[in-house]
């Protein structure tokens, strides 16, 4: 009788353990074929524009490296100190910019931005290698269609357009490159995220910024929170790190969304008094 019992209460262990390690795979393999919605959350419809807080701009039509057609605005500055050349972040479209755009062109910077593919009225579906080629694309259109002198562009990343910012400024002789609450790597990101995972196993993306940035040769600034939920300070830590001399670190306060909003002055103080010190004017 205990005997039964015994071997009874061993199948029902043996069965939830294989229930439980079913259980696992089956997350690990949904938390590996479903990334790209987890890292991508483009919208499509554009809910303002420039002329919205009054300023003037062009709607920017051009061509990825592999032929996909992206879109982009041009918002002009009189007598620029330099064009903002602008990688945004995961989510929205450039329309959900404009508090940035704002800043932006009150500190005397033109602005080119653009949706990457997939996002807004840009075309196709995004991938890593996808935005990378986006922005080649865009510096193409920049630097040859609209002859802007390279070393009068602002690289800028936040957030995701970090690491698609350090690539390009790796590849091109930029003025200056500015990344704002960045990551160091998806990898380090997805970790502190899934602390319990194997994720650098699981992860399909590499957007290895802190690796771009070590090789990037133009000044660059790094702007980060304490307080940012998303992207822990660290990360922003790692990157100056990584950054080679002559190099900047501006700390701000408030979340990953909002932080630029809240630091307001001294925000705006930081960028002037680098841009100031570095730039070149165009």
């Amino acid at each position: 009788m205990y005997f039964g019992i015994l071997l009874m209460s061993r199948r029902i262990f043996m069965m939830a353990v294989r229930v439980a390690i079913l259980a696992g795979a089956g997350f690990l393999a949904l938390l590996f074929f479903n990334q790209s919605k987890m890292v991508y959350l483009p919208q499509r419809d554009m809910v303002a524009s420039p002329a919205s807080i009054g300023l003037r701009y062009e709607e920017v039509s051009f061509k990825a490296g592999d032929g996909v057609r992206l879109h982009g605005w041009f918002i002009p500055s009189e007598s620029a100190r330099g064009v903002l050349f602008f990688c945004h972040g995961n989510a929205g479209n450039i329309s959900h910019r404009l508090d940035s755009i704002s800043i932006f062109h009150r500190l005397g910077l033109s602005v080119f931005i653009f949706d990457y593919r997939g996002y807004g009225r840009s075309e196709g579906e995004p991938t890593e290698e996808g935005t990378y080629r986006d922005a080649e694309g865009a510096w193409e259109y920049l630097t040859r269609e609209r002859r802007t002198p390279p070393q009068s562009i602002v690289i800028f990343g936040r957030s995701l357009g970090g690491s698609i910012a350090a690539r390009t400024a790796r590849k091109h002789p930029a003025g200056v490159l500015i990344l704002e609450s960045a990551f160091s790597s998806f990898r380090d990101a997805a970790e502190d995220v899934y602390p319990w995972l194997p994720v650098r196993l699981l992860a399909r993306y590499d957007y290895d910024t802190a690796a771009f940035v070590a090789q990037v040769r133009c000044p660059v600034l790094i702007i980060h929170s304490r307080d940012d939920e998303l992207i822990p300070f660290r990360h922003g830590e790692r990157l100056f790190s990584a950054a080679k001399d002559p190099k900047a670190f501006l700390e701000i306060i408030g979340g990953h969304n909002d932080g630029f909003l809240r630091s307001d002055k001294p925000y705006r103080e930081g960028l002037d008094a680098f841009l100031s010190r570095y730039m070149v004017k165009s």
